[in-house]
């Protein structure tokens, strides 16, 4: 959504003025792209919905930590947070693996839950988590030679 935005803008400025630098273009592109998705994001995520139309499909919301829908400032903290999560190689998104609350880093930074539309927490699979479990394997020499 916001790669389109941007071409579309870069496209329009590039044909008004044609001695415009194509660095300049870019990076107009880029910030506009970067306005639109922050809008798009900050504007569902606080609405009465609590989440963009796709969390809506998947039937998850996002809160603050006291279950209440977020402030369109919690939910601008929470989409520029993301730039963080993805700068150090995506670990602020593979933290929601391995938290308590299932949370990911630019979740932490701005107070709020992607929670169940039920209001329950996303769960982990148990039934994967104990079958991923390494297990201690113990050869004799029998075995390995087949003798």
């Amino acid at each position: 959504m916001a790669m389109v935005s941007g071409l579309i803008v870069g496209f329009i400025m590039a044909s008004n003025n044609p001695y415009v630098e194509d660095m300049v273009l870019e990076i107009a592109g880029q910030i506009v792209g970067v306005i639109v998705s922050w809008i798009y994001f900050a504007a569902f995520e606080s609405s009465a919905k609590q989440g963009t139309p796709g969390k809506i499909a998947l039937g998850i919301i996002i809160t603050d930590l006291n279950d209440n829908r977020i402030s369109f400032g919690k939910a601008s903290g929470r989409y520029f947070g993301k730039f963080i999560s993805s700068l150090i190689i995506g670990i602020g998104f593979l933290m929601v693996a391995f938290t308590h609350k299932k949370q990911g880093l630019h979740d932490m930074m701005a107070g709020c839950l992607v929670k169940n539309k039920n209001g329950s927490l996303p769960t982990t699979n148990k039934s994967f988590a104990k079958t991923s479990k390494a297990s201690s394997i113990s050869y004799t020499k029998g075995d390995l030679y087949n003798t």
